[in-house]
């Protein structure tokens, strides 16, 4: 078994052919890289591999594309693909392709090479390690057809990458201490569901209820304290013995969005209950209690109210959201009267602040920054803040054949012009977003004029000046639209949080554990919204970014990651913990 010891210390030709199969007929990657030895670490080794074949011509990246073997294509039935490569299709079962499921491979083939000039690549190991199945090879095989030649380019090139990182893992013998842990976890909550056909989790349903139960099950097994207070947060204590302790906390909320992702806000509570799990095995005390919360609700799917769990915590929940009626028309307090929990004991919930360290939260990135830089990890510099609206227009509906384009007040228009007004002023300013995510013609038929019309808006930036700025001109634009069009505007304010900047103190902190694991320290700017931000009421926060795959792509069951990015943030939580110092 060769190990990074026995790459370090051969020759340079020796480090190549040792090498020879982790790049698909492509030596010279392993030929660029042996001078960077010796490697500190698998983490080193596998970034200057990266480095080197980003750093190659676009000739040599197209060349190296088009080395690899079509899936279950004309080079399997050859018998001409490496010995790498046969392992990993077979895992997947292309081997046993159905006739049907061949020809539908042999057709993507063919439509892929014709569109784009390379064949198509695909870690079939998936982001587990273990085997895709041959009908998620096609689905996304079908998806990413759709993709544009530059960005196909570039997703090739990061499958690639993901295929040689497998490769390396097999090589050296690599056994993850965390990262398939937590990557099982996050599959085990997913079966917990409201819906039969994707994952929708939403507070209090018994799906919820179900997700709270498994992860104080899982948090008692890693030796925890575990209580679930009055609004559902499961809340798991790793005692200190260090008298006068104060806590450092962390966590993320385990409800979802509708048809949402696996790892949203989920991966921020399993992963450090498998750290916490790690220290527990190994007897290991911190001089600090450690408290994770699996915080019940943060995205607002039922109640249409966001972060129950963390403002409960910090003493900011507005009770009279105990009023408000879900679709069904249950109220939140007959919700939460109904799992078992007292509405009467919500405000007992609030922490004091003289009592904490800080917060800390994971979280995958959401995003395709950390994607598009071969980074693993990176570290929050702030989080957006949010102006959220329900915009009404009320025009006039009227028969769409007989009334004049002159003479019409139409509702519908009203809202495109406004669609493309967000569009047009939020492509002005830094770190600056908006969004028009739901567009609603009410009563709306093929052959009448718009007569009424709703629409969200969403507007944020890293700067709450930047984020006021724009909602003033999006807001006076609205009213001069509508005034224009004889159209009646009604605007409502569902939120408005401000910008949550991060701890300089924790930041640094968090960077030396990046950079304990070999990764690269790097910083950005948090788009979503997280529990942090709520969080930043009581104490200071931080939060560490782990990658996100499919082009960044999250709150859709696309949203991915892999158990080696996995195991590498949960090495620099570990690390962030054994030698993480209070601010003074």
């Amino acid at each position: 078994m060769t190990s990074l010891s026995d790459l370090n210390a051969s020759s340079a030709e020796q480090f190549v052919q040792q090498l020879h199969g982790i790049y698909e007929h492509s030596p010279w990657i392993a030929q660029r890289a042996a001078g960077a030895r010796p490697f500190a670490s698998l983490t080193a080794l596998k970034r200057e591999l990266q480095r080197v074949l980003g750093l190659a011509s676009p000739d040599e990246q197209l060349g190296l594309i088009r080395a690899h073997p079509e899936l279950a294509g004309k080079a399997a039935i050859a018998g001409q693909l490496t010995a790498e490569s046969t392992r990993e299709q077979a895992k997947s079962g292309l081997h046993l392709c159905s006739a049907e499921e061949f020809s539908t491979l042999q057709r993507l083939n063919a439509d892929y090479n014709a569109k784009f000039g390379f064949p198509f690549i695909l870690a079939v190991k998936g982001p587990t390690g273990e085997g895709l199945t041959r009908q998620d090879i096609i689905t996304t095989f079908a998806r990413r057809l759709k993709n544009r030649r530059p960005d196909e380019l570039a997703e090739s090139l990061r499958q690639i990458k993901r295929i040689a990182e497998l490769r390396l893992n097999d090589l050296l013998d690599v056994r993850l201490t965390f990262g398939p842990a937590i990557m099982r976890h996050c599959e085990a909550l997913a079966a917990h569901s409201d819906s039969i056909y994707n994952l929708t989790c939403a507070y209090m349903t018994p799906a919820h209820q179900q997700t709270a139960a498994q992860l104080a099950a899982w948090m008692r097994e890693a030796g925890m304290q575990v209580t679930v207070d009055a609004v559902g947060n499961v809340v798991g204590r790793h005692e200190s013995h260090v008298p006068g302790a104060k806590t450092l906390m962390t966590g993320s909320h385990y409800d979802t969005v509708r048809n949402g992702g696996k790892y949203d806000g989920r991966l921020g509570i399993v992963l450090p209950i498998a750290v916490v799990r790690h220290l527990h095995e190994q007897g290991e005390q911190l001089p600090f209690h450690f408290e994770i919360v699996g915080f019940a609700e943060e995205e607002g799917v039922r109640f249409k109210s966001t972060f129950l769990g963390s403002t409960a915590v910090t003493g900011k929940f507005d009770l009279s959201l105990l009023e408000q009626r879900d679709a069904d028309g249950v109220s939140m307090r007959d919700a939460l009267g109904a799992a078992g929990h007292d509405a009467t004991r919500i405000g007992a919930i609030a922490r004091d602040p003289a009592d904490l360290l800080g917060y800390v939260e994971v979280h995958i990135e959401q995003g395709p920054v950390l994607l598009e830089r071969d980074l693993p990890l990176g570290v929050v510099t702030a989080i957006a803040g949010s102006s959220r609206y329900l915009v009404r227009l009320d025009g006039m509906a009227s028969h769409a054949g007989t009334t004049p384009m002159t003479m019409r007040r139409d509702a519908a228009s009203a809202a495109a012009e406004i669609i493309l007004l967000v569009e047009q002023r939020c492509n002005q300013g830094e770190a600056l977003v908006g969004t028009v995510g739901q567009l609603n013609v009410p009563n709306g038929s093929v052959n009448v004029i718009a007569g009424a019309c709703q629409l969200s808006l969403d507007i944020r930036a890293a700067s709450d000046a930047v984020r006021q700025a724009a909602v003033d001109d999006i807001l006076d634009g609205i009213a001069a639209i509508c005034a224009r069009r004889q159209i009646d505007v009604g605007l409502e304010l569902l939120l408005s949080a401000s910008a949550a900047p991060c701890a300089p103190w924790l930041m640094t902190q968090l960077e030396s554990a990046v950079a304990a694991v070999d990764v690269v320290p790097y910083s950005l700017l948090s788009g979503a919204g997280h529990d942090a931000m709520a969080m930043a009421a009581i104490t200071d926060v931080a939060m560490l970014f782990t990658r996100c795959g499919n082009g960044g792509i999250s709150h859709n069951p696309l949203e991915t990651m892999t158990a080696d990015d996995a195991d590498i943030a949960a090495q620099a939580l570990l690390h962030f913990l054994r030698n993480f110092q209070p601010k003074v």
